[in-house]
This record gives C-alpha cells, sequence and structure tokens, in this order.
C-alpha cells in the first residue's frame, strides 16, 4: 500500500531561530527550506502527488507556484525540485477540486499530457470532473442530469488519455479516473477504463462518504475488477479500514489530512500513535488580527498584550524543563486567552491541561520533536505548525506500516 502526499510548496525553514522569532537573514527559500521527506527518517511517504492547478493555476486564479518555481520544476524535472530520493515515486494529476463549479474542465488532453512529460512524473491521472453526490438508490436514467453529464466528461478524457498516452511512446504509466454517484455507476466506470486498457484505476469523489458507503462501491467494483487492475483512492485517510481497502485492489492512496489538521482543526492538531491531542495556542500579538484590533480600538494595551504573550512562552518553555508548575502555566494561559478571544464561549483551557499532562512531545520518536520538544506543540506561526504537521505525517507512517496487509503488499 503506497501512501502518495499532495504537494502544497509546504516547507520548513532549518534557520528559523524559535526564541527570536526570525529566520537568518542569509535564507534562500528554495535551496535552504525543506520538504517533510527531508527532515523525518525514515521518509513519511511512499510518494509525491502533484497537481497541474497547484502548479500552473486554474479558473480560480493563479497556483501556489510563482513563475520561477514553475520553470525551474520544468527545468529540473520533478524528481530533482523536489530532491526526491529514487524509491519516491511521483504522480501527476490535474486538481478537480479547483475547478469543480465549472461545466468543464479548463484543460486539454494534450495540456496535461504536456505537463506530465515535461515534469517526468513516474504516472498521471486522466482529467476528471468530480461529482458531488451520492445516492446508491437513483438509475441510471432518473439521476441527476449534471452528475450523468460529468461522469460521461470523465470517461471520455479517459479514453483520450490513453490513447494520447500510447501514441507518444507510453513516457508515463496512464492512471484512468473513475467518477461515480453509486456503486453501480463508480464499478460501471471502472468496468468501461478497464475497456479503454487502464492497469491502475484512480476513484475520485469519495472524499465526503461514509467508510462503509466507500466499502459498498469497492464490493460492486470487485465484481468487475480484473485480478491485474490496481486501486487509488483519491483524497481517502481512513486508517482502519485501509486494510480491508486492501482486500479489494486498493493499492495506494493520497492524503493532506494528517498534515493539514496540525493546523486547520479545532482540537487534533498533535497526533500520537493512540490518539490527538490540542495544541496549545500562543498567537503572536502583531500577527493576530483580532488582537490588534482591540489595541487599535483602546481595549487593551498593546504593553499588557506582549506581556502576556512573552509569559506565556517562558512558562512553556520552563514546564518542559521541569522548572515551572501546570498550575501557573494554566493560569497565564487561560489570561491571554482571555486577552485575545474575551467571552470566548468553548475555551480550550481544559484541553490544554490534557496536553500538558501527557507531554507527548517528550516520548515521541520522530526527528521533528527530538529536535524542537515544546515548540512542536506550540500552536503559532507556520514554522511551528507545519513542523506539527511534518510530526504528523511521521506518526500517520507509523500506523500504517502496524496495520496487517492481507495482500502481502509491501508497506
Amino acid at each position: 500500500m503506497k501512501f502518495y502526499f499532495p504537494d502544497s510548496q509546504d516547507q520548513i525553514s532549518p534557520t528559523f531561530n524559535f526564541l527570536t522569532e526570525e529566520h537568518s537573514p542569509y535564507r534562500v527559500r528554495q535551496r535552504d527550506d525543506k520538504y517533510a521527506h527531508e527532515v523525518l527518517k525514515p521518509q513519511p511517504y511512499d510518494g509525491l502527488l502533484v497537481s497541474k492547478a497547484i502548479v500552473d493555476g486554474s479558473v480560480k486564479g493563479a497556483g501556489k507556484y510563482s513563475m520561477p518555481q514553475r520553470e525551474r520544476l520544468y527545468r529540473l524535472g520533478v524528481s530533482k525540485y523536489f530532491r526526491l530520493s529514487e524509491n519516491v515515486v511521483t504522480l501527476g494529476d490535474c486538481g478537480a477540486f479547483n475547478y469543480v463549479d465549472e461545466e468543464l474542465p479548463p484543460y486539454t488532453t494534450a495540456e496535461v499530457l504536456d505537463f506530465y512529460e515535461r515534469c517526468g512524473f513516474h504516472s498521471g491521472i486522466s482529467i476528471d470532473h468530480v461529482i458531488f453526490g451520492y445516492d446508491p438508490t437513483v438509475s441510471d436514467e432518473l439521476v441527476n442530469p449534471a452528475w450523468k453529464k460529468r461522469r460521461q466528461i470523465s470517461l471520455r478524457y479517459a479514453g483520450e488519455f490513453y490513447d494520447r498516452v500510447q501514441e507518444r511512446g507510453n513516457k508515463i504509466e496512464p492512471v484512468g479516473a473513475a467518477q461515480g454517484w453509486s456503486p453501480a455507476s463508480y464499478a460501471d466506470s471502472v468496468k468501461c477504463l478497464q475497456e479503454f486498457g487502464y492497469k491502475r484505476i484512480a476513484l475520485g469523489g469519495m472524499v465526503p462518504l461514509r467508510t462503509q458507503d466507500i466499502l459498498a462501491c469497492l464490493e460492486e467494483i470487485s465484481q468487475i475488477r480484473l485480478s491485474d487492475t490496481e486501486l487509488h483512492l483519491l483524497g481517502i485517510t481512513r486508517v482502519t479500514s485501509m486494510e480491508e481497502f486492501a482486500t479489494y485492489g486498493v493499492t495506494s492512496f493520497d492524503s493532506t489530512s494528517p498534515f493539514r489538521q496540525a493546523f486547520m482543526d479545532d482540537r487534533n492538531n498533535y497526533h500520537t500513535e493512540t490518539g490527538a491531542y490540542t495544541a496549545i495556542r500562543v498567537p503572536q500579538v502583531d500577527g493576530n488580527p483580532a488582537l490588534k484590533r482591540r489595541i487599535l480600538a483602546g481595549e487593551i494595551s498593546q504593553a499588557k498584550a506582549k506581556s502576556a504573550e512573552r509569559e506565556c512562552m517562558k512558562r512553556l518553555r520552563a514546564y518542559d524543563e521541569g522548572l515551572e508548575s501546570l498550575d501557573r502555566v494554566i493560569e497565564i494561559l487561560g489570561e491571554y486567552e482571555q486577552l485575545v478571544e474575551p467571552g470566548k464561549k468553548k475555551s480550550k483551557i481544559a484541553a490544554y491541561r490534557v496536553t500538558l499532562e501527557a507531554k507527548p512531545w517528550k516520548s515521541c520518536k520522530c526527528t521533528i520533536c527530538a529536535a524542537h520538544g515544546v515548540e512542536i506543540v506550540i500552536f503559532r506561526g507556520s514554522e511551528r505548525n507545519k513542523r506539527r504537521g511534518f510530526h504528523n505525517l511521521s506518526v500517520f507512517d507509523t500506523k500504517m506500516h502496524r496495520i496487517k496487509n492481507p495482500l502481502g503488499q509491501e508497506y
């Protein structure tokens, strides 16, 4: 079972100083900043997924790459650009969520194949159009016409994509994208893609589905899946179900979920092998818009806010070294929370106490926590938050290696 991590230009700066909150003045981002696979040992994923929409932009606007970064990617190729080791495989896709509101995908098959070949991907997924709906009971005749049209569009592009890959000399492994709204429609899409010639098929649009719905689709697909057809789940992270997914021919998946939960989730920010903890929020006074508005309005003094912020960081670090009591840390965190978000109904202080009592960073063996300790559990700025995301990827990798593999695949 291979795990692909979707690229979004997420890097950390090794020269960042946690005490002064400053980067080195000599830092060159592309040269000096590191990706997760460069700072975690062992590397936390088997492959990297890169979307054309992230690199080149889409109808919603520019991508996350600057013009020099784009040109560098095209010039060096994906493996050299990301400084990947030889055992990391690469997969390209179109980033269908970026044009989900459009009637038609904004790319042609030739444009997408040019992108895959110029970047030197090992594999590339055909253009698809996401169906945002699931109804296992509706027939092909009565289904929402928009859903039906999007499945037909995806199949039409997949047929064209497979033919163009053959014509250009099979420089990449073609991966057919299957869309559907029910187990029967997904199975029919897979059947069509197999008839086109695909040996590897990516199942899209399943992110909002319950695990039991995904399993129902896989069960239906298993009735027509050829023994040498491999399945990829787009955007699905259900560790506890991966073993069962594998019995239906799933050999790979991708997701940003473990990384993004570090700073997008309200509570489960710091993952461990047995659960998750809430990161300790100590926002920077100068970087918090709500706090700056209150200071400018004269509701609180800037000096008082900065003093509380500094005291939070001081006591957290002292607590990590055994030089401060838990109650005094909780006391200052409570005071600062009231300054930042006065009258907040759902205080996180109780969750902070749980995190601080457990001290999960102390027992973590990942290279990030070993190097930076308590800083990783503090929710503050991108350098800490992305490092916590990298830590979560390391934990996710450990979980994946521990699940039983009924097909004898290597994890």
